[in-house]
């Protein structure tokens, strides 16, 4: 063997010994980098990933509280919750949702109506969230669901509890309903800070006493901290934080009352605002038509929603808050006040009513053909002469009439609890202004003035607001909020929170002009266009009767051939006993014609009940009486 031989054969081993060497410190190296790994998470990271681990063991799953239950003041119940089952969809979780619906027609009966109605709230909800696609299961059709259940992945059986509205129609627009939360619902809940309380619940209010008071009403959401398994089943329940249910509502409405008023409305369109004067508690409050709020709980099919929303009748449509008509001579109280506190002159002079007023080059005509002769102020209340106040608004002129009327709150919102009030329209130079756009349309002209003083021309106010300036009127001044809310209860203590009546303010009339003005309205109801149907009563009522105008006829009268809803609005304001009242209404009906023929009848009948606690015996107003024209006694006196 050669030198070179034995020399080559060292090279080569020094050079494997090399990459043993290295090799060994790489694997030492990733050794020590796994080692490093291990200790940050086992040790450094100990209580973030302990914290994980138990959240994939622990599932936190909401239990949502009992809604409040609401009665009316003697403690008939109106809106209360029964449990029942549901079959509910989640449709991320469906490869072929038809399909799946189709297969489940198979086992349990769904209706076109129950497809109609889910295709509606997939259309509003998101997709993630499970949604009832039949409800109210019978115990049979759950067990057959359950033998079934394997087939079916993101479809199962629910227990919820449903909101139930016993009296359907009765105070639909009062009470409201509760529906399905959606996209714009849990903008609002977020922009709350509320939303988190709302986990695991399907509903909330939508409109009147279910939505302004949903906070009182849906209480607190509480929590169940369930151990699952790998399949993601409950195991066993480890901690339960109880939900607290949310507060009962007592309403200040006589729900008696208001069904009296709803029958003697039968079909036709109008409301009636009752107001206990003493407090500002609402006694009721009517819109006609109404609709059933229990249609919309398990989310309403869009047959039904097509046919609420086009009906020509706006059976959706809260008319005591949000429907906004001229008031008619219904003002003329109001007017009458204005003027006595201003002092204006013409309070103590006598004129000459030929039936028209002359202003500039417009001849504005009375109600009353022919005029009324001689006419002094309080007999102008009574009678209701368009001249004597078309001449008394030009006396007082815009800003103070407008001054006056925006204490009593008309053409501003009257602060009742329930959302949506509209504010109606004052009529002033400023309004007009704001309200068009070009010079010509924004200039006041005085003979807009003419028609603001007989309650026409811009004014446009709500039952609501009539009721309320009634009320104040009624109590001489000292204004309260209205409200439909009385009481609200803790479920759990039983402790009551009385909702305090709040005086809004107290007007400094002068005593004296107050009782003149209601002395002439107590003369509408002894000798003037309230007489006929006040006939009889044992108490004495201050009224006042109103005509608006819907459609100009040009001085034509009322005949068969005029449409029905080209008729005037019939008003009608009351409050008895006038000496001491405990109630104050407005009525409206709806192209009823002549304020004495439609809205004081409802109105009398109205007050019977709940003065005396039983139906007058007057026969009931129907649709089909609804007047072509008015009698010779009640043109005799006018509107």
């Amino acid at each position: 063997m050669s030198q070179g031989e034995i020399k080559n054969q060292h090279r080569e081993r020094y050079a494997f010994q090399l990459r043993i060497i290295a090799a060994a410190l790489f694997v030492l190296s990733l050794f020590a980098l796994l080692f490093s790994r291990f200790f940050w998470l086992q040790a450094v990271q100990h209580e973030k990933y302990m914290t994980l681990a138990e959240q994939n063991r622990i599932s936190l799953v909401p239990i949502p509280p009992s809604r409040g239950i609401i009665r009316d003041r003697n403690g008939v119940v109106l809106a209360h919750n029964f449990s029942a089952y549901t079959l509910e969809i989640t449709p991320s979780k469906q490869t072929d949702l038809e399909e799946t619906i189709e297969q489940l027609s198979s086992i349990i009966e769904i209706t076109a109506k129950d497809k109609r109605r889910f295709k509606k709230l997939r259309d509003e909800t998101r997709d993630f969230e499970t949604l009832p696609i039949r409800t109210r299961l019978s115990d049979e059709e759950v067990a057959r669901f359950a033998a079934n259940s394997y087939r079916f992945p993101g479809v199962e059986i629910k227990a919820r509890l449903f909101r139930h509205y016993p009296l359907g129609e009765i105070a639909s627009h009062l009470i409201g309903y509760i529906g399905r939360i959606n996209t714009k619902d849990l903008e609002q809940l977020d922009e709350d800070g509320v939303a988190a309380n709302y986990r695991g619940t399907d509903h909330l209010g939508k409109i009147g006493i279910e939505q302004s008071y949903e906070q009182q009403l849906h209480g607190k959401t509480g929590f169940e901290e369930v151990e699952i398994d790998s399949g993601g089943r409950a195991v066993r329940t480890l901690r339960r934080t109880p939900p607290v249910p949310g507060s009962d509502l007592t309403l200040s409405i006589d729900i008696k009352l208001q069904k009296v008023v709803e029958d003697l409305f039968d079909k036709r369109r109008g409301s009636l605002v009752a107001i206990d004067p003493k407090t500002g508690g609402l006694l009721a409050m009517v819109s006609k038509p109404g609709f059933d709020p229990n249609l919309f709980v398990d989310g309403i099919d869009p047959l039904n929603w097509n046919e609420l929303n086009t009906s020509p009748d706006k059976p959706l449509l809260n008319r005591a808050t949000r429907g906004e008509y001229p008031p008619g001579s219904t003002f003329k109280p109001f007017m009458a006040l204005a003027a006595l506190e201003g002092d204006f002159p013409l309070t103590r002079q006598t004129i000459s009513d030929p039936g028209y007023f002359i202003y500039g080059n417009n001849k504005f005509r009375d109600s009353h053909a022919g005029g009324y002769g001689s006419m002094s102020f309080d007999r102008s209340i009574v009678v209701s002469s368009d001249t004597y106040f078309y001449q008394l608004a030009v006396q007082m002129g815009i800003d103070n009439i407008a001054k006056f009327m925006a204490t009593l709150d008309f053409g501003n919102q009257t602060g009742v609890d329930l959302n949506g009030e509209r504010p109606g329209i004052l009529p002033s130079p400023e309004w007009k202004k704001k309200r068009f756009k070009t010079p010509a349309t924004q200039k006041w002209y005085s003979g807009e003035t003419v028609s603001v003083g007989i309650g026409q021309g811009y004014n446009s106010y709500t039952p609501m607001q009539m009721a309320h300036a009634t009320a104040t009127l009624a109590n001489r001044g000292v204004m309260f909020r209205p409200h439909a809310v009385g009481k609200i209860i803790d479920p759990i203590t039983g402790t009551i929170k009385v909702v305090e009546p709040q005086p809004v303010k107290t007007m400094t009339w002068q005593s004296k002009n107050v009782e003149r003005v209601i002395r002439g309205m107590e003369g509408v109801i002894r000798e003037g266009t309230g007489a006929r149907s006040f006939a009889g009563a044992n108490y004495l009522a201050a009224g006042k009767t109103g005509t608006a105008q819907v459609y100009s006829l040009k001085g034509s009268k009322y005949n068969k051939n005029i449409s029905e809803r080209l008729r005037d609005h019939s008003w009608f304001i009351v409050f008895a006993p006038a000496e001491n009242p405990t109630i104050a209404l407005a009525v409206i009906v709806e192209n009823g014609g002549f304020g004495a023929q439609a809205a004081a009848p409802i109105a009398r009948q109205a007050l019977d009940y709940y003065i005396n606690g039983k139906l007058p015996a007057l026969p009931k107003a129907t649709a089909s009486s609804v007047p072509q024209a008015a009698s010779a006694a009640e043109e005799a006196v006018g509107d």
